[in-house]
């Protein structure tokens, strides 16, 4: 029994087979035709017409479109000489677009589409709380989270949590793959940080000149600066201690590797309680603040400005210091002033008795009338 099989499977598989020679081609086919039924004939014309149609399309390589892989698959499936008449493409290559097929059918069923599975939505209210508490504890996690949820009576699963704690923290400026890093530690301690730097200048004759401040980074207030032509270690010491009258010090204080800052400045900020942090090297980006200022004096002042002097660039530099501790709205609060003061709000209000349109504005000239400063009349 098991020799008859075997010699049948050989003789149908040499009938079936694609013959090496055209005049045989005929004979093999025809006989090969009459030992099948209608529908299969019909299912190989279909599969033959097909591909007819594919190479006729006037290009030299014709792309065969997802309908197209979608209708020889199927009709393949159908016929059980599929392989004979398969000819303008590969059979490995039809094998691979069924399994695509495949994988595509029982994702596509994989998913619930009844409305019981279906989770509601969370509420609008929910979602911001949840990514309010992602903002402003840069430490919690999904789970701390779900739990403050869990005692407002709020059940949100961890995974949706998650996705919305992406958000949340994307959305502020100081957002890193990491919860405590750099930028982070100086939005949370931004009013307890000091950072310090030089600005060189060259004078009418391009004789060098520094300037050296000190910006409080919570509110961008210029605390302190000092203009030398030779900075030394004991004089830029000199500066942090006027800085710091009163024990009036921070509790970090940011500066770069520069020589400048030597032993004396390290021990006078050690005697006033103050934290020195060093930034990395080649790290612009760690005293992004005090470099910002920086260049706003540049482009704001000195770039306008012939400097003959020592003492005219001290005058110049403390009528630009006073003028953007006091009147200048800075974009990085808000437009709130350094010094404390806000700037009026967008939406408008009524105005005060006695300040309607009419009411005068005086402009106060900076700088030689580089700048103004614009205020109500009293």
């Amino acid at each position: 029994m098991l020799i008859v099989r075997a010699l049948r499977r050989r003789v149908v598989s040499w009938l079936w087979r694609k013959p090496t020679s055209n005049c045989l081609y005929l004979p093999v086919g025809a006989a090969m035709d009459l030992s099948r039924n209608k529908q299969e004939l019909l299912v190989e014309n279909a599969l033959l017409r097909h591909q007819l149609t594919v190479l006729h399309r006037k290009v030299k390589r014709p792309q065969l479109s997802k309908t197209d892989r979608a209708l020889l698959v199927l009709l393949t499936g159908k016929l059980r000489t599929w392989k004979s008449a398969l000819l303008i493409v590969q059979p490995d290559t039809l094998l691979r677009w069924h399994k695509q097929g495949f994988r595509f059918f029982w994702r596509r069923k994989s998913k619930t589409t009844s409305r019981e599975a279906k989770q509601a939505k969370l509420p609008v209210g929910t979602i911001e709380l949840i990514k309010e508490m992602a903002r402003e504890n840069r430490l919690w996690g999904a789970e701390r989270i779900r739990g403050e949820l869990l005692k407002l009576d709020i059940r949100v699963c961890k995974r949706t949590i998650q996705k919305y704690m992406r958000q949340g923290r994307r959305s502020g400026p100081w957002e890193r793959k990491s919860d405590q890093n750099w930028i982070t530690f100086l939005h949370n301690h931004a009013h307890q940080v000091w950072a310090c730097d030089f600005l060189p200048v060259y004078d009418l004759f391009f004789r060098p000149l520094f300037i050296f401040f000190i910006i409080e980074l919570g509110t961008r207030q210029i605390m302190h600066f000092g203009v030398t032509r030779s900075p030394t270690d004991e004089w830029t010491a000199q500066q942090l201690r006027e800085a710091t009258p009163f024990g009036q010090a921070p509790r970090f204080l940011i500066r770069d590797n520069d020589s400048k800052y030597g032993a004396s400045f390290t021990q006078v900020a050690r005697a006033s309680g103050i934290e020195v942090l060093r930034t990395p090297y080649r790290a612009p980006k760690a005293n992004a603040l005090c470099e910002r200022f920086l260049g706003s004096v540049r482009r704001e002042c000195l770039d306008h400005i012939v400097i003959l002097t020592e003492r005219h660039l001290h005058r110049v530099t403390r009528e630009y210091v006073q003028f953007y501790n006091s009147a200048r709205p800075h974009q990085g609060r808000d437009q709130a002033i350094p010094n404390g003061a806000l700037a009026p709000p967008l939406v408008p209000q009524a105005p005060p008795p006695g300040d309607g349109p009419e009411a005068k504005i005086i402009s106060f000239p900076v700088l030689g009338g580089l700048h103004h400063d614009y205020r109500r009349a009293a």
